[in-house]
């Protein structure tokens, strides 16, 4: 249990030091650098030696370890998850406001639930572009809230909340006159940079509510961006310890920490993009491999897709299937789908069994009510893609896409188990 402890403790400094996927990147970064991984650039050549490595593209961050012993076609394990959450993105033009209050124009990202953003303290976090062409993060603290109308004024709230998307989520941040006002100039200010510098930016909101363990001994968790910030925290602590252990693999690992997930990973960093083909053709290409060489290195490959799961709701028991209901603290979830929205299949449900027995890591089996379709992760992206063997896991939360999620203590811990173990070749 003190293993367990330390992990969601930790676990927790990582949440609060990545309120939006650039933070993300640069604290798996920073953890990284502390390691003695090193960063490579991408508009540079990059060196053949072994060890640890890495590149940020954005708010994806791509890691890998490389054996000594490594040859052209060694395969490679690869982690994916993702750093982004559904939100809401600053638009251009962001300082509007009505009848005397300030407010922040926004854009929803993703599909957050809604109503779970209201009445809460939110920060502005992600990145400013000046105009110098570097780039900044920024974080506000507590600045922004979405009030919601008292029910004294809507008497029909709780039978059914409907909210507009243009008119109802438009946060306030102070009093005043919105033609006057600049929000981006006290976004500047918390920056340390000059307001006329500021050239762009991709700002969203975050929960800035600590996160917290609750219920019968402390067996819940509940924070913002879990989904997928246990995967990519998961992955990252599999790869250090892989790197700590010193063991020399015979296979290549990676922690590809894609972003864009939550909009259909169709960018440049996302895992529909070329980010992940790009750092593996170049990392065959510094061993010399051939094109048929690197296509041998990814029939012998695997990767293992990590995404947030649902764990079966005790209130909406009939939205899960009736023979398949996975329950918090039973550990990870393998997830199954018929139409291929996860990439599972009976080689990766066997990969998961061995990686299971390996460490004792228990896991369970999803697959959703056939009334329910699933969303879909990065997993069968990367499998079309690149044609590697693909399995999806992760885990079980209740209120997915809320401002603020919960997991079991044991399930977030599990999942970094059986990465280990996926990284130790099990």
């Amino acid at each position: 249990m003190d293993a367990v402890n330390d992990y969601i403790a930790d676990f927790a400094r990582f949440i609060t030091a990545s309120p939006s996927s650039y933070h993300a990147a640069a604290e798996v970064a920073r953890r990284l650098d502390t390691a003695g991984f090193q960063r490579l650039d991408e508009e540079a050549a990059w060196d053949e030696t072994s060890g640890g490595r890495y590149i940020v593209r954005d708010g994806a961050v791509i890691a890998w370890l490389q054996p000594a012993a490594s040859a052209p076609s060694t395969p490679f394990r690869i982690l994916g998850a993702h750093t982004d959450s559904p939100a809401f993105k600053l638009k251009p033009s962001p300082t509007t406001g009505h009848l005397g209050w300030l407010q922040a124009g926004v854009e929803v990202y993703g599909g957050p639930l809604l109503n779970s953003w209201l009445d809460r303290e939110l920060e502005l976090a992600g990145r400013l572009a000046l105009r110098d062409g570097t780039e900044t993060v920024v974080r506000t603290g507590p600045f922004l809230r979405i009030p919601q109308l008292a029910i004294h004024l809507e008497r029909g709230a709780n039978e059914g909340l409907t909210l507009d998307r243009q008119r109802h989520v438009q946060p306030v941040w102070g009093i005043g006159n919105a033609r006057e006002a600049d929000l981006l100039a006290h976004i500047a200010a918390f920056a340390g940079v000059d307001r006329d510098d500021i050239a762009g930016y991709d700002l969203l909101t975050a929960d800035t509510h600590v996160p917290e363990r609750f219920g019968l001994d402390g067996a819940f968790f509940a924070a913002g961006r879990m989904d997928n910030l246990t995967s990519v925290y998961a992955g990252l602590v599999a790869l250090l310890e892989a790197h700590r252990s010193g063991a020399d693999a015979d296979h290549i690992s990676v922690l590809a920490a894609f972003d864009h997930e939550e909009l259909g990973s169709q960018s440049r960093s996302g895992a529909s993009g070329p980010i992940l083909d790009d750092v593996l053709t170049r990392i065959g290409e510094g061993l010399g491999a051939t094109r048929s060489q690197q296509k041998q290195a990814y029939a012998a490959s695997w990767c293992l897709s990590a995404d947030a799961g649902h764990a079966v709701h005790p209130n909406y028991s009939e939205k899960h299937d009736a023979a398949n209901q996975p329950f918090a603290g039973e550990g990870v979830l393998l997830k199954i789908n018929a139409n291929q929205r996860y990439a599972t299949d009976a080689a990766g449900a066997a990969l998961v069994a061995r990686l299971s027995a390996s460490v004792a890591a228990p896991y369970q089996e999803f697959v959703s009510n056939n009334t329910v379709p699933c969303g879909s992760t990065i997993g069968p992206l990367t499998a079309t893609r690149l044609g590697i063997r693909t399995v999806d896991v992760g885990v079980p939360l209740l209120s997915m896409h809320s401002a603020r999620e919960m997991v079991h203590v044991d399930d977030a811990a599990a999942l970094a188990g059986l990465s280990t173990a996926f990284f130790a070749g099990a």
